[in-house]
Formats: C-alpha cells, structure tokens, sequence
C-alpha cells in the first residue's frame, strides 16, 4: 500500500538502553525515513543523557520547539523498579521544552532483556524473566531463530525487525493478557506506565510507537 506522505516529517529523538536497542532504532530510522525524522545520540544512554543533551547541547536545544517525539528504548528489569518518580521527573521536564503542545514523550518497554522483544517477531509466549537463566534462555531462542545473532549487529537486527507486523501484533497481546492482572489500561498513560515499570510482569510496549510510524504511514 502507497503511504499518504504529510507535508511535514516529525522529528524524533530515540535514547537507547543498549546497543541492540539502537541498531533496531536504526532500522525504524531507515524503514520509516518518508515518513518521520528519527535521530539518536551515537552513545547510549536514556534520561539522565537526555536531560543533560537537551540541556547542553545546541543540536538538541535548538531543536526542542520543532521536536515532536522524544522516545526511550530500554528493558525494565527489578533494579528499575524504585526509579520511576526520578525518572518521570525527567519525562515532565522534556514534555515542557515545547510550548503547546508539549513533546510527546513515549516509553519503548520491554521485561528484562531486549531479545524478549526480538522473540515476539517469531512467536508470541510471555515467560517469566526474572532471573540471569531466564534471560539466557530467551538470548538462545533468539539465536535458534537467528543464527549468528549478536547484540548490536545490524545485520542480523535487521532481519528480525523486517518481521515486527507479526510482533506489533504479539506485543499488543502481552499488554491485553495483563488487564486481569491489575493493569489500569491498555492507553499509554502516566498511571499504566508506572504500574508495568513497578510490576514483574512480562510485557513491552515497544510495539505502540511502530503502530505510531505506521499511522503516519497510511498503513496502520
């Protein structure tokens, strides 16, 4: 299907936890480029990183007023669980750098390790991950699927993200099978956010902002 192209791309900045996280950040950059204007920092980093870059830097600080989006990619993980008040502190001081509207700021969730995400573009399971076995364990499914996977490598991240449809799909299902859970909503609020960061549920939410890029698109 041809894509409705808008008269002006918006622009986003992407944080990334990791390596992996920003060579599939790569491929949106790539796929989507008709569309919207995704752009990342060379280094990793995420909130602390993008307080001090939109702060200090003029390339971010200039660009503030015309940012649409500011998105972070990171797994959550029990270590995070007592950070989100400093975290969100973050979120509403990025959301104010443009007058109305605000920036729109997502976060690209997923339980305890990005290869969670990567599995859901084969098959849709929701295993618990809570411990470093439990993590491995899905690293290998991973590289059952994708011989020759490595964190960072965008050959074979590519060929991943070339089936995210299927995981689009399967992520949208870990968040609706945890509505009897406790989950206040499948919207992408403040409260549901709090609730997945501070729950050791096995979830992401990574999907949301490709649906975003696809509604862009013409095509979601």
């Amino acid at each position: 299907m041809a894509r409705k192209l808008r008269k002006t791309k918006p622009l986003i900045f992407i944080f990334c936890e990791g390596e992996s996280e920003q060579a599939y950040a790569n491929f949106l950059k790539h796929h989507f480029s008709d569309v919207a204007s995704i752009q990342y920092p060379t280094a990793t980093g995420l909130f602390d990183m993008a307080r001090s870059i939109f702060k200090n830097n003029p390339k971010y600080r200039n660009n503030a007023e015309v940012t649409d989006e500011i998105w972070f990619f990171f797994d959550v993980e029990e270590v995070d669980r007592g950070k989100w008040k400093e975290r969100f502190n973050v979120v509403e001081k990025l959301r104010k750098l443009r007058s109305k509207p605000g920036i729109r700021v997502r976060l690209l969730m997923t339980t305890a390790c990005v290869e969670y995400w990567f599995m859901l573009h084969y098959q849709m399971f929701a295993p618990a991950l809570s411990t470093v076995a439990d993590k491995e364990r899905v690293r290998h499914m991973l590289e059952q699927r994708v011989p020759g996977y490595k964190k960072g490598d965008q050959a074979s991240t590519n060929k991943i993200a070339e089936r995210y449809p299927l995981a689009v799909k399967n992520g949208a299902q870990t968040l609706h099978d945890l509505l009897g859970e406790g989950l206040p909503t499948l919207e992408d609020t403040d409260e549901r956010n709090r609730w997945l960061c501070e729950s050791s549920k096995t979830f992401t939410t990574v999907h949301e902002a490709i649906l975003y890029l696809e509604s862009l698109a013409g095509t979601g």
